[in-house]
């Protein structure tokens, strides 16, 4: 190492910045540029290194005795040790003043106090803010914001345009976009139904027909604009997606707003591929899928299949058929009001008949089609409403089946995957369950059944059951169109409507009552006006009253309300009895989904009163688990779905038993039921009918009176509402409901008051015979008697052979008919005439109830409705 800082290597220059500054530039020595500035004490040059001009410093020598260079000696004792001034570090190679730079700054911090050299010079700190980073210059912040925002554009760019515009690309030719002609043909269908046979029942068509596939030309103008102007303004003008209207869709999402930003390209494919999952990629290949068909169809072409397919309301696919299912033209006959209508209902076709949507969605059709310039604004001013057709005389049924099956139909397929929005979209083939000549009996005797009534306001329901398979054999709720003030309107389905059951309602009391293992042959008081809590309950007369030692297989053959009332409550209570209902097969809101409802609120269930109401499609069912044997079969119309491919969508399995009475002991169950067709046998004939030829029957009347209003004749306090008769053998059950729609004083011929077994009997009887005939005979299944043995006087008369005349008598007194009045008298208790099946002109067939006032709920006191139904 040579010590000498103005030397230079061997076969080397010496340091030209170790030289003496040239001639004539003057300078202060190369110590001096480190003294303290003007005005400070002046710094000494060190010892031994004198400032000669012209001469570089040499560097001191180390003599004996005296310490080397930077060494220190220790302070002598006492003394205060100096605080060295800071010093600098060597340069490392990576320094910036051996990289060809210089920097003349002053730094105080590594001012040693000693001889400086001519390089000893340092950067000057830089300025800290208050975190500690160095204060940028204007320049150097923009510099470094503009670096920011460059990679961030080349970012943006990256991840929102060079991949998406790649992986668009990919997507664009691995794609392929349906045929507008094939798509509008496997839509346009109709739905086949066919009998359980096979055999063909009829094509439930669209309204308007069959869908039409119209070309380009055969739409008007009009059309398309108000469709356009309504859906996709940009239509003419984009690629099949607007970026405008999908920004504008995220935008109403993420502030809760309404509002899509699907172009009609769009919509298309996503009902011409029956795709509308809410997934990201589903969206990506709809877009895809949009801007292809935009390249490979014209606009023309794409509105004409778009509006092929698209769904108006009303069961209307297309426009050629919405406009038929709503005004009864074709498509080129619409003006630009109705053509605005229709485009409306595109958004909402579910609330087409919503009269005050409707007119909203056509006022937001004309103004959009103001802003497109489609029609002036007088002609805007100028608008009126295009009422549309009745819904009842939208749709041809002409050739079609019963309108109330397929509603039935309609609403099973949509519980096993096939909605009603989809129902017309695959060519779908329905095999039903119904049995052809059984539905044709219904349909032909539940109208003959009315034909020659003098009270038009009577109406009827037939429905018939396998109880082998639960499926339905024959559904008949009446006429499916009305005349109502000379306007057509769709009518109700009466078979699916609840109606008060009467003493219809007793197999099911009877059924909980066994379940408690008592039996048929117990026995209750069953006299007529017989006191319940303060209430009166009455029989309808000497020929259903009772002794009172009255067995219940006795009282169920006269229909002693009496004894029932006593039954549930005392003896079983409520709960059991809607238990035993909804076993057999009743299906209410809470139980099954259905319409059935049951009230236990009071006792008024005993007797099928009150707020207790059963459909006649529940009571086929459920007295078809008694007559299967206690084995519960749900209720169904659907053998098997195919599409138009012929493959199968939907094909029902065979039920499997279910023991209704007793849960995982079907002999049990199977005693219980036959126990109570043991009690319901000898009813038929009772009732003056009769059991077809070779067959056992067993079945129930029931009766519900109607409550005299203000106003109303005299007639009308022994009028009755609701009527019924349900019965069975081990291959049918059918029940037959005859009343009116609400609480009504119906009457029959010679205005008689109608009874289960006048109108409702009768018809009953016809369908079994010729639904029976030819059919090999059937008895039921024998099982052991539950409970007591038969009293002394033997068991109860099974006269299921009726006597010769079979005919019902109109008479409510005729001691074999066993019909009547309200049993518990909610009026006046005494008079001739009341609700307790005191007749005019037979006073003396009920006796006189004693007087005193009704207590408990009073208002169960003076609704009939509310305190029972009348005896049979």
């Amino acid at each position: 190492m040579n010590d000498d800082r103005n030397r230079s290597w061997p076969d080397r220059d010496p340091d030209p910045r170790r030289q003496p500054p040239p001639a004539g530039r003057q300078g202060p020595p190369p110590w001096a540029r480190n003294q303290p500035p003007p005005g400070g004490a002046p710094r000494t040059p060190p010892p031994g290194n004198p400032a000669q001009p012209g001469q570089p410093p040499r560097a001191p020598r180390n003599r004996p005795g005296t310490p080397p260079p930077g060494f220190r000696q220790p302070p002598p004792p006492g003394a205060r040790r100096p605080t060295p001034p800071p010093r600098r570090e060597p340069e490392l190679m990576t320094h910036h003043v051996h990289n060809g730079t210089a920097d003349d700054g002053y730094d105080a911090r590594y001012d040693s106090g000693g001889p400086l050299d001519a390089d000893d010079v340092y950067p000057e700190e830089p300025e800290l803010d208050k975190k500690g980073r160095p204060v940028l210059t204007a320049a150097q912040k923009k510099k470094r914001r503009w670096k920011i925002i460059r990679r961030s554009i080349y970012a943006f760019v990256g991840v929102f345009i060079v991949i998406p515009a790649i992986a668009f690309v990919i997507t664009y030719f691995s794609v392929d976009v349906p045929s507008p002609q094939s798509v509008a043909q496997g839509q346009s269908q109709a739905v086949t139904y066919l009998y359980a046979d096979g055999t063909p029942m009829g094509k439930d068509v669209p309204p308007g027909g069959n869908r039409q596939i119209l070309t380009p030309d055969q739409i008007p103008d009009v059309v398309k604009h108000a469709v356009t102007a309504t859906e996709d303004a940009t239509f003419e003008t984009n690629s099949g997606f607007d970026v405008t209207g999908i920004l504008r869709a995220v935008y109403n999402q993420v502030t809760g707003g309404t509002g899509g930003g699907s172009t009609i390209s769009q919509q298309y494919i996503k009902k011409a591929t029956d795709n509308d999952a809410p997934t990201l990629t589903r969206k990506w290949t709809e877009l895809a899928k949009s801007f292809k068909m935009n390249q490979t169809y014209s606009k023309q072409d794409i509105i004409t299949a778009y509006l092929n397919i698209i769904y108006f309301g009303r069961g209307a696919y297309g426009i050629g058929a919405a406009s038929q299912a709503f005004f009864h033209k074709d498509v080129k006959d619409l003006n630009f009001s109705e053509a605005a209508l229709l485009a409306g209902l595109i958004q909402q076709p579910g609330r087409s008949e919503n009269s005050q949507v409707a007119h909203d969605r056509w006022n937001t059709a004309l103004d959009r089609m103001v802003e497109n310039h489609y029609i002036t604004a007088a002609d805007r001013k100028a608008a009126q409403f295009p009422t549309p057709i009745p819904l009842a005389e939208s749709k041809d049924d002409s050739g079609a089946p019963y309108r109330f099956i397929s509603d039935q139909v309609k609403a099973e397929l949509a519980a096993h995957g096939i909605p009603e929005d989809k129902y017309y979209s695959g060519g779908y083939t329905i095999q039903t369950t119904i049995d052809k000549k059984a539905q044709d009996l219904a349909e032909q005797a539940g109208a003959d059944a009315l034909a020659n009534q003098s009270d038009k306001r009577l109406l009827d329901a037939l429905v018939a059951v396998d109880p082998k398979t639960g499926g339905v054999l024959a559904y008949y709720g009446g006429p499916t169109i009305v005349d109502v003030n000379g306007q057509k309107q769709a009518a109700r389905d009466w078979a699916d409507t609840p109606q008060n059951p009467g003493s219809s309602m007793k197999p099911y009391d009877l059924t909980a009552f066994l379940k408690m293992g008592k039996g048929i042959n117990s026995t209750f008081d069953g006299r007529n006006n017989r006191e319940f809590d303060g209430r009166i309950v009455r029989n309808a007369g000497d020929s259903d009253s009772c002794s009172e030692q009255c067995t219940v297989a006795e009282a169920m053959k006269i229909s002693a309300n009496t004894v029932f009332y006593d039954m549930v409550l005392n003896v079983t209570k409520q709960g059991p009895v809607e238990q035993a209902a909804e076993e057999a097969g009743v299906k209410t809101k809470d139980n099954g989904g259905g319409n059935s409802q049951i009230d236990i609120s009071n006792n008024n269930i005993s007797l099928g009163g009150g707020d207790t109401k059963i459909t006649p499609a529940d009571q086929a069912s459920a007295y078809a688990t008694f007559a299967g044997d206690g084995q519960q079969r749900d209720r169904h119309f659907v053998l098997k779905v195919t599409n138009s491919q012929n493959e199968v969508a939907y094909e029902a399995q065979a039920q499997p038993a279910k023991s209704a009475f007793a849960d995982g002991d079907p002999d049990l169950s199977k005693q219980i039921a036959g126990n109570v067709t043991e009690a319901l046998k000898p009813v038929i004939g009772f009732s003056k009918l009769k059991c077809p030829t070779g067959h056992e029957c067993a079945g129930k009347t029931g009766t519900q009176q109607h409550t005299k209003r203000a106003g109303e004749p005299a007639s009308a306090a022994n009028a009755n509402a609701q009527t019924w008769m349900v019965g069975y053998t081990p291959s049918v059950s059918v029940a037959v409901w005859v009343g009116g729609d609400g609480d009504l004083d119906l009457h029959g011929k010679g205005n008689s008051p109608i009874f289960g077994s006048t109108i409702a009997g009768p018809l009953w009887q016809k369908f079994m015979t010729n639904y029976l005939a030819g059919k090999p005979a059937e008895h039921f299944s024998q099982v052991s008697l539950i409970g007591d043995a038969a009293p002394p006087s033997g068991p109860p008369s099974d006269t299921n052979i009726p006597p010769s005349d079979i005919t019902p008598t109109d008479n409510p007194n005729d001691p074999g008919n066993g019909n009547g009045g309200n049993p518990v008298n909610p009026g006046d208790p005494n008079g001739p005439g009341g609700p307790g099946g005191n007749f005019p002109s037979f006073p003396s067939h009920t006796p006189k109830p004693p007087k005193h006032p009704p207590s408990g709920d009073p208002t169960d006191t003076g609704d009939p409705g509310d305190t029972g139904v009348p005896s049979e």
